[in-house]
């Protein structure tokens, strides 16, 4: 007669995983990649506050005048810098800031103005491609709405959810590489893809710190934890931040950083 099951032995979390039995010789399977935050709830919105303080009013770096220049302009960021791009886009949104008149301008115009940034063949196709389609489905103008936005040509998450926060104040996480490489290497929000860091990032953070926080990330990542090496030192958050990479729990005076001197930064980049 068999013998009954312990209490221990009923709990899901107890159980072998499916297909394998207790005490076979099967090889064990990779352990998952933690998915939940390392970090308490007061310690997500000390970060958050702490970044808030140093850059009180935080900016995107691509220069635009309306949503569709941003738009373009973060079509055209894909495998570029922004300073790349901004230099390209000056000239064209002068001489064309609107979805027909960009359409006016022609595909072989576009490619002559963005010749600089890479694929730009490609990219002035998209330009010209996603230009007819909002004249033929918005009426010209830029939807706020994710699902539509990614129906444009050249347009993927990462870019509908700059142009709805940026351009709309919606609390969208737009994950490039710098959040992705945050998320994982703080374990503040791991996760195998840019949408599970996504998911995990709108999950901890408070709601009143949602509306700058994508430029925070984008901005520590860029300008402190570097992919490289990260600038432990100049790290604002270095006492709470729980990386195994990290040099110090000395965290770095915490004052207002002038737009002007981000600036500066950037040009000093390796």
């Amino acid at each position: 007669m068999a013998r009954p099951k312990s209490k221990e032995s009923l709990d899901p979390e107890n159980e072998p995983p499916p297909g394998r039995r207790d005490g076979s010789n099967a090889k064990s399977r990779p352990r998952p990649v933690r998915r939940s935050s390392r970090y308490s709830p007061a310690e997500v919105h000390e970060i958050f506050r702490r970044f808030s303080v140093q850059r009180p009013e935080p900016k995107g770096e691509l220069e635009h005048v309306n949503a569709f220049t941003l738009l373009v302009a973060v079509v055209l960021s894909a495998q570029a810098t922004d300073s790349g791009v901004n230099k390209a886009t000056r000239a064209l949104f002068k001489a064309a800031d609107t979805p027909r008149a960009m359409l006016d301008l022609g595909e072989p115009r576009v490619g002559d103005y963005i010749r600089t940034i890479g694929l730009w063949r490609n990219k002035a196709k998209n330009v010209i491609a996603l230009s007819q389609a909002l004249i033929r489905d918005h009426g010209g103008q830029v939807p706020d709405d994710r699902d539509e936005l990614i129906k444009l040509p050249g347009v993927g998450r990462k870019t509908a959810n700059v142009v709805l926060n940026m351009a709309f104040g919606q609390h969208t996480m737009a994950v490039d590489t710098h959040i992705f490489r945050i998320g994982n290497r703080l374990g503040l929000a791991p996760g195998k893809t840019p949408e599970q860091v996504e998911q995990g990032l709108l999950k901890i953070i408070p709601d009143e710190y949602m509306r700058h926080a994508h430029h925070w990330l984008i901005l520590h990542g860029r300008y402190v934890c570097k992919a490289r090496k990260p600038d432990c030192p100049a790290c604002v958050i270095a006492d709470i931040c729980k990386a195994d990479v990290k040099t110090t729990s000395i965290p770095a005076p915490l004052v207002p950083i002038a737009p002007g001197e981000t600036a500066v930064a950037e040009n000093q980049q390796p």
